[in-house]
């Protein structure tokens, strides 16, 4: 039996995200997918919900749900499935780092002191949210060298500034930390265990 086999629906899922690393995960579990564009400004969002003094966690699940409307209006009788993560340092949002200078100065605030990513996900069928979640995991960096990190950023290169925080754990980033608590599939962007007790809860997977 394929991982495959456990999907029970005819159509695939339709994944609301750009991100490799989350259609990977969904993949190796044996979901059928089919990636959709969600054009949705993450930045002017995030700005917006700051503003109103909204909590990284907040704004994690309220980008999930953006993306996840984004995806509706195009797919509306479609099941869909959209993510989204933020990191949470000691109460301030950090973003993707623009450029390597940028990158530069994140790794440097976070150096030696623990934070959080917020996974968050959103099931939708049109106008339906069917379910809502998120996950979270707390990592502490290590006190690393001015030298480590020139070496690491020259290493990651443009690579850098594609995730919140300026390092991939399931490459060469997994050297900037001390300690992690968390589930794996969260501090890569998705809370994967909840996700799947959701799809077997809509009948989609095989219980």
């Amino acid at each position: 039996m394929n991982g495959s086999t456990f999907w029970k629906r005819g159509q695939p899922l339709l994944l609301a995200s750009g991100s490799a690393t989350r259609r990977q995960m969904l993949e190796a579990a044996g979901i059928p997918l089919v990636v959709v564009r969600a054009p949705v400004d993450e930045g002017a969002i995030a700005a917006t919900l700051l503003e109103t003094r909204r909590t990284p966690a907040e704004i994690a699940i309220a980008l999930a749900h953006a993306k996840a409307e984004a995806a509706a209006r195009k797919h509306p009788e479609e099941l869909l499935l959209a993510a989204d993560q933020t990191l949470d340092h000691q109460g301030r949002l950090l973003m993707k780092p623009a450029d390597l200078d940028h990158a530069r100065a994140q790794l440097l605030s976070l150096r030696g002191t623990a934070h959080f990513l917020h996974s968050a996900a959103v099931l939708r069928r049109g106008d339906s949210v069917l379910w809502a979640g998120i996950a979270s995991a707390s990592l502490q960096m290590r006190n690393f060298s001015a030298a480590f990190l020139d070496a690491y950023l020259d290493s990651m290169g443009p690579l850098v500034t594609t995730t919140v925080g300026g390092y991939q754990l399931e490459a060469l980033g997994i050297h900037l930390f001390d300690s992690i608590e968390g589930d794996h599939s969260t501090i890569l962007g998705l809370p994967l265990i909840p996700v799947l007790h959701a799809l077997r809860d809509l009948d989609c997977l095989a219980a």
